[in-house]
């Protein structure tokens, strides 16, 4: 019997199921033979393999040798490490790959790690069967795994072995030419200290001052920090430039796949049939003055019923984004995979193509739309009665904006004017305010988390820089859609509750017992508490913000007790919902923005039998079995797009201060930390940093219990909270950062605060201790007892 050919022991036959043609005294095989020889071989051939397949001997090796650099001259093979060969396109049977994407059934998709061909790298597919856990591993992981030819679909099915770590670390820069065609690539990222030298082959066919991805290029045969060009974002200076460099920092996909543009513009608008008629129920929309696509529209009005005297009856219609993106679509698995919407100063990228979005589902005025819709009945007292969902056909009778709705209420009582007509302020919008007053008093009752932030808006002028930033005022008009879309969002929870169907919950955990013991630690500096050893509820800390409210800490307080939160995510199972104080709570309300809205409407479908096309479009038995894993997923789509918000924002605030380096700001420390302060500028809302070695006259300690650096000697305090006056010394537009002195703030600790201190620097020196065995305290610089420092030294 054959040997089979990776056995250490030599033959003299050809490979097992290699074919080989026997060589005579001037034998040499064909292009062909080797390139057949080498497809039917177990494993990866060197010259070594192919002589012996082919019987070939002495001088002819020297001919063999030249014919296999002839073929990889020509490209028809590719030299593989330990001087083995591969024909092109093709894979080892063990190789190294990037986990990159996961198809339509949710299997894991990958590509080589090291793909240098000019042709596209062949398919790798992940075999269910090879994983041991799923959870080990997924999008972004580089794993070793065995590489078989796939029976369709993919060229190559693998089977991990184990997981290596990440994957290839890409970094977004501006690529900059030097004097001598030197190229070298500036980082965004503001935790990226260096430069990355670039070779000019590595360029590909970007230009200087171009935004680019480049991958970061490791072994000993690189530069340390070196990289190459994967693709070219465009000119640093276009208008879209800021927002582009956070869209691809966090990986948002930005084009939609042909396929599901090709079901978009093919889709039809739907009808009427199978649906409850809503379209003489005079139902409005109310969004912000630049919304482009609108998914919720309410109507209330004074309950009929006898037992109900003073009640209400509220409806809320959703637009029915399942009538068109259906599982397993093209359409939906580019929604899957985005997760959400995500919103830019400048820009949106939207989680369905605008057809869908801001045309066949957006809820337009005078216009007959789809949409499930749940019809509320409350009491006096702001109590759900009962509820009822039903998928239906709706016409918008006007769409306001937040100030229009608030501007139509408020001219009932006051010279405000209005441009709303009479009979919809009398018919409407009165009965919507009456509805959200009862349903008020029932959520006062509840206590929810009464946390209200102040937040900015920037604007932006044609140009694509900002026009200005001013702060969002909070209307009742907001807290109205908010009452009712909270009360829409408990109901479809409590329905597939009730129906024991599939649920993707909003969940809110309560905060940990170890950030539960920081708050009360930072709490009792100042006189306050929380129950010990209690279960703590919204209500616990809805007293403390109060107690604070309208002193000079309270600006202090919320931001701690806002820190001290759990972050809310997406899971079929319910932790209940701690902020809002909600025994269950599932996002319904914006379908064209959120997939988790969408699966919540798959899974009403399905449960309630809504007609039409349940089979069609309620929530399949995949997505059931694969819900944790979406749920998982959306999550992190929602944090990815969190994140690149706030560092457009940083940057584009960067970019507007960035001609007013030298000038002065008053701000509020927004953030302590070992190396410094964070400051929120008054004006702009935006924050820099102090350097804790540029506080002259002490040296400062880190508190942790209190928030604050305190002077060792001084007692000099600066906390969380507190008003100071900076100068913006530096700004770094491309990474969104600026650097402040400090020029005035800051107050000396009293007894009780500097106690506190005392104490946070003996548990940082005896946990310090702990690790190295002994007590070792930190070394400081000699100060004179004035306080002025004799020369420049290194501060804590």
């Amino acid at each position: 019997m054959a040997k089979k050919p990776n056995s250490p022991r030599p033959r003299k036959k050809p490979a097992k199921r290699g074919k080989a043609k026997a060589a005579s005294a001037n034998f040499l095989p064909t292009k062909d033979q080797v390139l057949e020889f080498m497809a039917t071989y177990q494993g990866v051939p060197g010259k070594r393999e192919i002589a012996r397949a082919f019987r070939i001997q002495g001088p002819q090796r020297v001919a063999l040798k030249g014919l296999l650099r002839q073929m990889e001259e020509e490209g028809l093979l590719e030299k593989a490490s330990n001087k083995k060969f591969t024909r092109v396109g093709e894979l080892p049977p063990v190789g190294v790959i990037d986990i990159v994407d996961r198809d339509a059934d949710g299997e894991l998709v990958a590509k080589p790690a090291n793909w240098t061909a000019e042709t596209d790298p062949p398919t790798i597919v992940l075999a269910p069967a090879g994983h041991k856990d799923p959870g080990s591993f997924g999008i972004g992981d580089r794993v070793l795994a065995r590489l078989n030819k796939a029976a369709e679909g993919f060229d190559y099915e693998a089977r991990v072995i184990k997981k290596l770590g990440d994957g290839a670390k890409t970094v977004i820069g501006v690529l900059r030419s030097g004097p001598d065609k030197d190229w070298t690539l500036e980082p965004v990222d503001k935790r990226e200290r260096n430069d990355y030298r670039i070779a000019s082959s590595d360029v590909a066919d970007a230009k200087p001052e171009d935004l680019v991805e480049a991958e970061v290029l490791s072994g000993r045969q690189y530069h340390q920090h070196a990289a190459k060009v994967i693709k070219s974002l465009g000119p640093l200076e276009g208008t879209h430039a800021i927002s582009l460099i956070a869209v691809h920092e966090q990986g948002i996909p930005v084009d939609f796949d042909p396929a599901a543009l090709a079901e978009a513009e093919a889709a039809k608008p739907a009808n009427a049939r199978g649906r409850t008629d809503l379209r003489d129920i005079p139902l409005i929309t109310i969004d912000p003055a630049d919304a482009r696509d609108h998914d919720d529209a309410v109507w209330a009005t004074p309950s009929e019923e006898q037992n109900n005297k003073g009640g209400f009856e509220v409806i809320v219609a959703i637009a029915d984004v399942a009538g068109y993106v259906r599982p397993g679509s093209a359409l939906d698995r580019d929604a899957e995979k985005r997760g959400n919407s995500a919103y830019f100063p400048d820009r949106v990228i939207p989680m369905l193509p605008e057809r869908i979005s801001n045309n066949l589902c957006s809820l337009v005025e005078g216009e007959d739309r789809p949409c499930i819709a749940v019809r509320m009945v409350f009491d006096k007292h702001g109590n759900k009665k009962s509820h009822e969902f039903m998928r239906a056909i709706m016409r918008s009778a006007a769409k306001l904006s937040y100030q229009q709705a608030q501007r139509a209420y408020d001219s009932l009582t006051s010279d405000v004017e209005s441009d709303v007509p009479d009979a919809l302020t009398q018919n409407v919008i009165v009965p919507l305010y009456q509805a959200y007053e009862a349903i008020t008093r029932a959520q006062e009752k509840r206590a929810p988390l009464a946390l209200d932030l102040p937040e900015r808006k920037i604007e932006m002028g044609p140009d694509g820089h900002i026009a200005q930033i001013r702060d969002v005022e909070r209307l009742d008009s907001m807290r109205l859609i908010e009452a009712f879309m909270i009360s829409a969002n408990v109901c479809a929870a409590e329905t597939l509750e009730s129906k024991k169907a599939p649920v993707v919950y909003r969940i809110h955990d309560a905060p940990s017992p170890e950030k539960l013991t920081a708050l009360a630690e930072f709490l009792q500096t100042l006189d306050m508490s929380i129950p010990r050893g209690a279960v703590i509820k919204p209500g616990h800390l809805n007293r403390i913000l109060e107690s604070a409210a309208d002193t000079e800490t309270s600006d202090m307080v919320s931001e701690v007790v806002l820190r001290s939160m759990a972050q809310a995510e997406y899971n079929p199972e319910n932790l209940g919902h701690f902020g809002l104080n909600l025994q269950r709570y599932a996002h319904f309300t914006s379908p064209i923005r959120r997939y988790a809205d969408l699966l919540v409407h798959r899974s009403l479908i399905r449960a309630l039998g809504l007609t039409p096309n349940v089979a069609k479009d309620g929530l399949t038995d995949d997505e059931e079995k694969n819900l944790a894993q979406i749920a998982e997923h959306i999550s992190s789509t929602e944090r990815r797009a969190m994140a690149a918000e706030r560092a457009s924002k940083d940057r584009y605030l960067a970019q507007f201060l960035s001609s007013r380096i030298g000038a002065e700001f008053e701000g509020r420390i927004s953030g302590v930390t070992r190396f410094g302060l964070f400051v929120r500028l008054n004006e702009t809302g935006a924050d820099g940093l102090v350097l804790i070695s540029s506080l002259n006259g002490d040296y400062y300690h880190h508190s942790e219990s209190l928030h604050a650096l305190i002077g060792e000697r001084t007692g000099m305090m600066f906390r969380l909270g507190d008003d100071v006056t900076v100068r913006l010394e530096e700004v770094a537009p491309l990474k969104g950062g600026m650097r402040f002195e400090m020029i005035a703030g800051g107050r000396k600790a009293d007894p009780s605060e500097q106690k506190h201190a005392r104490k946070d620097r003996q548990n940082a020196r005896s946990q310090a201790g702990g690790k190295h065995g002994r007590s070792t305290p930190s070394r400081r610089p000699k100060l004179p007892r004035s306080g002025k420092k004799k020369s420049s030294s290194r501060r804590k």
